[in-house]
């Protein structure tokens, strides 16, 4: 008798964009690929929508043309990841050819209402070991601004203030990023 091991297989990004093209998600499944696995997105909910919707409004009143503010759009992070992070600010570039790609991202945020731990331990890691310099995750639980840079991150709560990395002249009031 011949022993099997259980084997999972790792998509990359032209796998998935080809199960895309082959239907194999519906147009309305809101799916991302994370480190090789297709994962299916939580609803979004008020709470949720209404801090993404004001922090894209924050950046795009604050960088102009400096940046591009992408929200809820696929940047290809790696071989094996194109997430959607919730913000995202961008060079100020054309990306009609591909997704921007780790050296276009100036800094990433993720709004976590339900998903802490998962943007927390993986995608802000994994973001930050493929060249993105800066993820920031707002924790709508405890109103943490949880901030990774390099090795380092840091957690910051109403009274303090973050500039990003790529803009240390736009420094923030947490509390305006926390909504």
């Amino acid at each position: 008798m011949v022993a099997f091991s259980p084997m999972s297989y790792r998509f990359t990004v032209k796998d998935y964009h080809r199960m895309s093209e082959a239907d194999v998600f519906d147009p309305d499944d809101r799916v991302e690929l994370f480190d090789g696995e297709v994962f299916e997105m939580a609803p979004i909910g008020s709470r949720h929508a209404e801090c993404v919707t004001e922090l894209s409004y924050l950046f795009w009143s604050l960088v102009g043309a400096r940046a591009k503010v992408r929200v809820q759009q696929p940047i290809q992070v790696g071989e094996l990841s194109e997430p959607q992070p919730d913000v995202a600010l961008v060079r100020f570039d054309s990306y009609v050819k591909h997704h921007p790609l780790p050296a276009d991202v100036l800094l990433v945020i993720e709004v976590a209402e339900t998903s802490l731990k998962h943007d927390l331990l993986r995608k802000a890691p994994l973001y930050l070991a493929e060249g993105v310099q800066e993820a920031w995750v707002v924790d709508l639980g405890t109103g943490v601004l949880h901030v990774a840079r390099g090795d380092t991150v840091f957690e910051l709560r109403a009274g303090d203030s973050v500039a990003p990395l790529a803009f240390p002249d736009l420094v923030l009031e947490v509390t305006a990023i926390l909504g």
